[in-house]
């Protein structure tokens, strides 16, 4: 074998060898990502769950604003009917 076959072939391996080297660098930051990812995902998960126990009682939102409602207009009453008796007794 010539010294030029020799070194191409040398090159060849070492170009060869670097190939491998960065595939299996690039998986392994694809595994690691995946599993961020997929920790990520669980997170989000468990997330939307808590917010959908939080807004289960939503439903409840009109019948509290009618009874708010109600109430204001009581404390509008009795605070008319105080004005009225209270300008009575200052008088």
């Amino acid at each position: 074998m010539s010294d030029q076959v020799h070194t191409l072939w040398f090159i060849a391996n070492i170009l060869g060898a670097v190939v491998v080297v960065a595939v299996a660098a690039l998986l392994t930051i694809l595994v690691i990502l995946v599993n961020v990812i997929n920790k990520r995902v669980a997170l989000i998960k468990a997330t939307l769950t808590a917010a959908q126990a939080n807004t289960s009682h939503t439903k409840l939102i009109d019948e509290t604003a009618v009874g708010v409602d109600a109430v204001l207009a009581e404390g509008l009453e009795h605070h008319l009917f105080l004005g009225r008796v209270l300008e009575k007794v200052r008088s």
